[in-house]
């Protein structure tokens, strides 16, 4: 115990030495964190933005019922000018520009926001046939209630935070163990504790240590900040979110292993981190979903470690998962982690030359 904590002692003293390990494992992604926070910590779901050319009978006499449905669903502005109306929403100054034409609903939207557009189309095709429904005189067959299946309390900040946490998490794992195997190796410090009377196993240990506790000051730090800051507010099994954090870490410290293992350098250890890391933030959903993108793009990224991680955390800490919510990702990051540390055993070597 004594030789462990010695070791873990000055691995921690060595990270906090080094301000650039400091700022980019735990200041860099916090600067995310309050970029992303400061833009959709208040953001509820916008209104469509439409321009009202002219008189449109069909809006001006809806039912008291539809009226308050279509001024939650549409920000109208008017206009005289339809030519000035499609200018707007060319330029993206608006979603869509209505106006009537012998009876006709006739609206110009643009194409370069494909999901706006879908959403507009929807939403006014919905307002059209009410409205000829309700001319026939025949009450409707059927009805529509719509219910939030989560929280009102729910803001964007919520489900960005576990993605931004996973993602700080596997870049500190990953380019702590890849810059400190390259960096130990370089300086012959691995010869030197392989002839120490120490274990292998009080070595890794207190590497493993340290790098655990790291990424728990990671998580205090941004669950605190974004409860304090952005009102984040966490389910009731958020607790369940730690082991899946420690089982996390351990699998991006093994793509750190992976990436010092197959580089000679501290440079390129840190530069096959970020290229394995990186990649899996976009794809893993740390920054923004992929339900748009292709589905064979869907199918890769949900094999990816990081995905795992988000996912579980998302669960955990928003979604209001209990704790068996964390036991699939947990094993494939373990899995991850296992296969990956065996494989870096197998390319190691003691010397860079």
């Amino acid at each position: 115990m004594t030789a462990f904590r010695s070791l873990s002692v000055a691995i921690l003293r060595g990270f906090l030495r080094d301000k650039a390990s400091v700022f980019f494992a735990i200041i860099f992604p916090l600067m995310f964190l309050v970029l992303f926070g400061g833009i959709f910590g208040d953001q509820s779901q916008s209104k469509v933005d439409l321009v009202q050319v002219g008189d449109v009978p069909l809006f001006d006499e809806l039912p008291a019922p539809a009226r308050a449905a279509f001024e939650d669903t549409f920000e109208v502005e008017r206009s005289s000018d339809l030519d000035a109306a499609i200018a707007e929403v060319q330029d993206g100054d608006a979603d869509v520009a209505v106006e009537m034409r012998d009876g006709e609903l006739v609206a110009h939207f643009t194409q370069t926001d494909q999901v706006k557009a879908a959403i507009v189309q929807g939403a006014l095709r919905a307002f059209v046939d009410g409205a000829n429904v309700a001319a026939t005189g025949q009450p409707p067959t059927y009805s529509l209630t719509t219910e939030a299946v989560e929280d009102d309390s729910l803001t964007t900040i919520q489900f960005v935070t576990p993605g931004l946490l996973g993602w700080a998490i596997a870049m500190s794992a990953a380019f702590g163990a890849a810059a400190t195997l390259q960096g130990w190796r370089q300086s012959k410090l691995l010869r030197r504790l392989q002839l120490a009377p120490v274990s292998t196993r009080t070595v890794v240990s207190a590497r493993v240590a340290v790098t655990v506790a790291i990424a728990l000051v990671q998580m205090a730090i941004f669950l605190g900040l974004g409860a304090a800051v952005f009102g984040l507010q966490l389910a009731g099994y958020w607790w369940a979110s730690i082991p899946l954090l420690v089982v996390g870490t351990l699998c991006f410290m093994a793509v750190g292993l992976f990436a010092g293992a197959v580089t000679r350098t501290v440079e390129g250890a840190v530069n096959m981190a970020n290229f394995l890391v990186l990649p899996m933030a976009f794809l893993g959903g740390s920054f923004f979903p992929l339900d748009a993108a292709p589905a064979w793009l869907q199918t890769f990224a949900n094999v990816l470690p990081l995905h795992w991680l988000n996912e579980g955390m998302l669960d955990l800490l928003v979604r209001g998962e209990g704790p068996a919510a964390m036991l699939a990702p947990m094993a494939v990051l373990a899995g991850f982690a296992l296969v990956l540390t065996l494989l870096s055993a197998r390319l190691f070597r003691w010397e860079t030359s």
